[in-house]
């Protein structure tokens, strides 16, 4: 299991930085302007994540640094958790607390049996239509400038995993906590409206958070004011190292000659059984190198750092204090 890694903010601010930070999102910024006030801030000079959140959520928000963006694909699939604020008899334009009012419904507060009818109807493999207000494209266009032009186009129904569902009351008894665990590629707000739907008095979400996304919890989060903190006391910042991204991933280690080659992207010969992805290691140093498959008895490179990024995340763990 990696560990995190922690490294100086202020020494670090002045060279480029490699690996991931695990961003609790704060309500109200979009997953981008939320990179870009990271990006700035840590002065980094390549930045990405991994999947966005909308401005309504916060939560887990993995920011790649470095390096770390050429796997940032690999969480794009990943699990998913979330808990979920729904509130029972209204609907909205946009099935959130954002949009404006489409109807409002008396509401026969469900209990435990009601709820226990109601949610394993949307367990496993289930059909979604994506809404209007989302990201997805439609001839080139993204569903949100349609929907805000006025405009409804077709969406064709997707297939979506749902894992586990469970619901815990609130002190208001027409609004409900949903907690999902899910594949990627669900819109939390349709289901919010489809169980709405099923209970018979339509249901909208009004606040989101994620607290997991591949394999990072909340728990390893830093919240915006603390890292403008770390920053600002020039303290460690709690980065991730780039392999992690990989998760649980097999590993492969090459003697050096290998290895130099490997990073040239020639195929090498590494029986074994057939595998993707797999974490590639140098053995001496002990470097990270990149991520490839084996096929046929073949490791062949699907990402590769270069040697200068090699170097500085070498640089970056001798000067971790």
């Amino acid at each position: 299991m990696l560990q995190p890694a922690t490294t100086a903010a202020g020494r670090l601010s002045r060279r480029p930085l490699h690996g991931v930070l695990l961003l609790d999102k704060p309500l109200g910024l979009s997953s981008n302007d939320a990179l870009q006030r990271v990006k700035r801030l840590l002065r980094a000079q390549k930045a990405g994540h991994t999947g966005t959140l909308d401005p309504l959520a916060t939560g887990v928000l993995p920011i790649c640094l470095g390096a770390a963006t050429k796997f940032s694909a690999l969480h794009l699939h990943g699990t998913k958790r979330y808990v979920a604020r729904l509130q029972l008899g209204v609907t909205t334009t946009t099935g959130d607390a954002e949009g404006e009012v489409l109807q409002t419904r008396l509401v026969d507060v469900p209990n435990e049996v009601r709820w226990q009818t109601v949610l394993p109807l949307f367990l496993g493999q289930i059909m979604q239509r994506p809404p209007m207000y989302a990201a997805l494209k439609h001839q080139g266009k993204p569903l949100y400038a349609y929907a805000r032009a006025g405009q409804t186009v077709p969406r064709e129904p997707r297939q979506v995993r749902i894992d586990t569902l469970h619901i815990t009351a609130t002190d208001d008894p027409h609004e409900w906590d949903l907690h999902v665990q899910c594949g990627a590629g669900t819109y939390i707000r349709v289901l919010a409206e489809d169980i709405g739907e099923a209970l018979g008095c339509g249901a909208h979400l009004r606040a989101l958070r994620r607290t997991a996304t591949g394999g990072f919890g909340i728990e390893q989060t830093v919240s915006q004011q603390q890292l403008e903190q770390l920053v600002q006391q020039e303290a460690a910042l709690p980065l991730l190292p780039v392999p992690s991204l990989l998760g649980d991933a097999p590993t492969v280690q090459l003697e050096p000659e290998q290895a130099g080659r490997f990073l040239t992207g020639a195929r090498l010969r590494c029986p074994g059984p057939a595998a993707e992805p797999l974490a590639v290691w140098g053995r001496a140093p002990n470097a990270f190198l990149g991520m490839a498959k084996r096929v046929a008895d073949e490791l062949i490179a699907l990402r590769l750092l270069s040697p200068l990024e090699i170097e500085q995340t070498l640089s970056q763990q001798e000067t971790t204090p």
